[in-house]
């Protein structure tokens, strides 16, 4: 195996509908794959169906496989930071429900550690007038959502929602974090 190879890693992030995440992440050079699906429940076998009902304690999450070497865990969690409101509980925008909490399901020690460093920081930042609410918990289990919501901005970007919620986050990640955004081949 060549020393210079850094084996990919997975990150996995809940900040409101998947959809959003999915459509943002897909952009950030060195993801080399975003899978949205359910986490953070007792559940077995989530559905959409039962997710949405907000009973079984999932959260709708994203799986982000990265190349370390390309981008750094703390990057991904600036982007996920920027994008979405870590200081409501259960709720994005018109999206409500245990299902759409902020959440980071850390895969290592090393990874809960920069969460809850960075949660720290921005909390003593003032970047926003209440506190931050996302969770911190280890990965017990991921559950790829149902195909159909597999790459749903790309799909239909003429869906309203796409249009008047996903756009707006994929604007505001295009334009904060230039550097970061893929090259097209």
């Amino acid at each position: 195996m060549d020393p210079s190879f850094t084996a990919p890693r997975k990150a996995t992030l809940g900040g409101g509908c998947f959809w959003c995440l999915e459509a943002v992440f897909d952009l950030v050079n060195g993801v080399l794959s975003v899978v949205p699906g359910y986490a953070g429940g007792h559940t077995k076998s989530p559905t959409y169906e039962i997710v949405c009902q907000g009973i079984t304690g999932h959260a709708e999450v994203i799986q982000i496989e990265y190349d370390p070497s390309i981008i750094s865990y703390r990057e991904l969690l600036e982007i996920f930071f920027e994008i979405h409101d870590p200081t409501t509980l259960n709720r994005q925008g018109h999206d409500v429900g245990p299902q759409y909490r902020s959440i980071i399901l850390y895969h290592d020690q090393n990874q809960r550690e920069i969460a809850e460093t960075m949660i720290k920081e921005l909390n003593s930042s003032g970047k926003w007038s209440d506190p931050i609410v996302t969770e911190v918990v280890p990965l017990d289990h991921f559950t790829p959502a149902e195909e159909y919501h597999h790459k749903y901005f790309q799909k239909h970007p003429e869906q309203g929602y796409c249009q008047f919620v996903i756009a707006p986050k994929v604007r505001k990640f295009q334009h904060k974090f230039t550097s970061l955004i893929k090259k097209e081949d």
